[in-house]
């Protein structure tokens, strides 16, 4: 049985003989101001990071939508020495946003990749234009047989791979397939420096060695 004799403690500051307290008040003014600074310090360090936060797991949880495969001419439109430019599409519903432009060439052995299996490589090549450094569009110039990024100087040999400037690895490309005489294009994949397949990377992601376990897919990229 409780002691009836034991008095309530007082809910006021000065009742309970706290230095410095007022008639009247429940809390001091120094628990007061802690309280409170510690409330917008919370405030202020959700405003910086939630967003932040947000912009780092949101691709995670986002839905890809792809187009599968897309048609972009006959095999008579192209060969193995040129490449042809193609237009097509990387996300749909979005209009000419959602466009990019391809180059598409017929592949020989040289393009072999270790992902290949049976020894063949995929019937034909369709390099992305989006530079492996902060993703500018690229041109490719036939007289030289370089793709030349113009914003920062990257430069690429035939096959895509590296040869000057700040890109980390080789540009990207796309599956292809040959359906009743028609070229198509799939999925968008990247590539380290020995054209080995991995799923696609952001610009400035490496792929030799470790780096590519530093730099994980992501499904929206």
């Amino acid at each position: 049985m409780a002691d009836s004799s034991k008095k309530k403690r007082s809910p006021y500051t000065k009742d309970r003989g706290t230095l410095g307290a007022f008639e009247g008040e429940t809390i001091t003014r120094r628990r007061f101001m802690t309280g409170g600074a510690l409330a917008a310090g919370g405030v202020a360090t959700a405003a910086v990071g939630l967003p932040a936060l947000g912009f780092a797991l949101g691709p995670i949880f986002e839905k890809t939508v792809h187009e599968g495969w897309q048609d972009v001419g006959p095999e008579a439109d192209f060969n193995a020495v040129s490449y042809i430019p193609k237009v097509t599409t990387i996300t749909a519903d979005i209009g000419e946003a959602g466009k990019t432009t391809i180059y598409v060439r017929k592949a020989t052995q040289a393009d072999l990749s270790p992902s290949d299996k049976h020894g063949k490589p995929l019937p034909y090549v369709a390099i992305s234009t989006r530079c492996a450094h902060l993703g500018c569009p690229v041109n490719y110039v036939p007289a030289a047989a370089r793709f030349i990024c113009p914003c920062h100087g990257g430069v690429y040999d035939r096959q895509g791979k590296v040869v000057g400037g700040p890109p980390v690895r080789p540009l990207d490309r796309f599956y292809t397939r040959v359906v009743n005489g028609r070229v198509q294009v799939g999925q968008r994949f990247s590539v380290n420096s020995k054209l080995e397949r991995f799923a696609p990377r952001d610009p400035t992601n490496h792929l030799d060695g470790l780096w590519q376990y530093l730099y994980p897919s992501r499904p929206t990229t």
